[in-house]
């Protein structure tokens, strides 16, 4: 049986202990990205993303529910899961920032919905917005698979706090 989502974890957890045993699952790193309804292109890095079926091709991601381009991302008809190539550090420290352009001198291409894409990452697909569930200070999102693209690079790797490469 679950805990209810709303449930407080226990005084005694470590929270920054949890986290530190969650950052020894080593995952992908993705930058999500949309248009705002002004047309303005927004993005966030994320690496919580996941494959939830093949048929209909859905796939998952979350957003923490004080990032400012949540209402974005709850409104808009698509976005883009950009997942980045092993040199594309810099574009995911770029979109983790909360100030500054984040899409300048990026030659972007256009997909589903006017949603960016990013060029040079290893795959991307451009998604229908869903579905959304609460999860705890979260909002996961499915989305549906119109479109994607994949390309023979490495993943950027996140683990341990630390970016990583495959050997």
């Amino acid at each position: 049986m679950s805990a209810p989502m709303n449930q407080q974890f226990p005084p005694f957890l470590d929270t920054r202990s949890l986290r530190d045993a969650l950052g020894e699952f080593a995952t992908g790193v993705a930058v999500i990205t949309a248009r705002a309804a002004d047309g303005t292109p927004v993005g966030v890095t994320i690496n919580s993303f996941a494959s939830v079926s093949l048929a209909p091709p859905l796939v998952l991601w979350s957003l923490g529910l004080q990032s400012p381009s949540l209402a974005v991302f709850e409104a808009c008809s698509h976005y883009a899961i950009n997942v980045l190539a092993a040199d594309q550090v810099e574009l995911s420290q770029g979109f983790s920032q909360s100030q500054g352009d984040r899409f300048a001198g990026i030659d972007l291409k256009v997909g589903a919905g006017g949603t960016p894409i990013l060029p040079g990452c290893c795959a991307w697909f451009e998604c229908r917005n869903e579905i959304r569930y609460p999860g705890g200070d979260h909002l996961i999102f499915v989305g549906h698979v119109e479109h994607f693209h994949r390309e023979e690079k490495p993943p950027l790797i996140f683990h341990g706090g630390c970016y990583r490469a495959l050997a």
